[in-house]
């Protein structure tokens, strides 16, 4: 019957643990990553600053009253970004020159000392715990079964592409596993951008010089690995919001309370009345079964 639901063991309690373990680490690294960013707010290409010509810089410049008015520089291209970027009010409601407005930095207005100290800390456990979630999801087969492409997931990216554009959630058994779109922005996330922002910003550092160096050189510099360490953390945020947004247009306390607990209350498909079944059996405790255990933002 249509609007009817049954109750299925959707994500596995260590995609649980890594995701939440996950949220924390991410929401720290961009928040100290903005503070260090702020002590410097431009980027470059090559080995050395180019002040005169960066790739992008964000800028608080003094109108006639003396008063700082934000500018983003992208190239030769300027847009006005006052109190938003370039500057913004600090604490205290006086309007300054700052890179990223202060709610958006961690862990305080104006320290980069301790933005650093933030971001490595917290850098190393979102490295152990993607290397834990990698060995888990080889082992576990999570990598393979659940996110790889199939040929049929290939067919179907055109009409998923569709039905993203149209709000179209799945219903039935495809509610309960990943669609291409998932897939491929999953793989992207944990084969791209994750391994390119560690390795960008191992790169930075002069102690890795010896171990790293033809990465510098492959990059084109340090400034370079700062402009691409950038990049990648963006990209991230861009993924974050994105996620963020599906969850919210697709059910956001059933999609939450699956990450908290595991269980999800799958829509059925008023096609197909026979998938009225009893409850799945949990994967925690039963073979490998991608379509009883996860779904919609179950990677960490």
């Amino acid at each position: 019957m249509a609007g009817s639901t049954r109750r299925i063991y959707r994500h596995r309690l260590p995609v649980r643990v890594m995701h939440w373990i996950n949220v924390v680490c991410l929401f720290v690294l961009l928040g100290s990553g903005l503070q260090i960013f702020n002590a410097h707010p431009a980027l470059y290409w090559g080995e050395d600053s180019r002040f005169a010509h960066p790739v992008l810089a964000l800028t608080g410049k003094p109108d006639a009253a003396g008063v700082p008015r934000g500018e983003v520089h992208l190239g030769t291209h300027r847009l006005r970004t006052d109190g938003v970027l370039g500057a913004s009010k600090n604490l205290f409601g006086v309007h300054v020159a700052r890179g990223f407005p202060t709610w958006a930095t961690i862990p305080g207005a104006k320290s980069l000392a301790d933005g650093r100290r933030w971001h490595f800390l917290f850098a190393w456990f979102f490295v152990l715990n993607g290397a834990f979630f990698l060995a888990w999801a080889i082992v576990s087969r999570h990598l393979r079964g659940d996110l790889w492409p199939t040929g049929a997931d290939w067919r179907g990216l055109p009409r998923s592409i569709v039905d993203h554009l149209k709000f179209k959630h799945p219903t039935g058994d495809a509610a309960a596993r990943y669609n291409v779109l998932q897939k491929l922005a999953y793989l992207a996330v944990i084969l791209v951008l994750i391994p390119g922002v560690i390795l960008m910003g191992l790169a930075m550092s002069p102690d890795f010089d010896v171990r790293l160096g033809w990465l510098l050189d492959l990059v084109g510099g340090r400034q370079s690995a700062r402009t691409w360490h950038f990049i990648f953390a963006m990209s991230l945020l861009a993924f974050i919001a994105i996620h963020v947004f599906m969850v919210i247009v697709s059910g956001p306390i059933n999609q939450v309370r699956s990450m908290l607990t595991g269980n999800y209350d799958l829509p059925v498909d008023a096609d197909a009345p026979d998938q009225a079944a009893p409850q799945a059996v949990p994967a925690a405790s039963a073979p490998h079964q991608p379509t009883a255990s996860l779904g919609k933002g179950s990677t960490p």
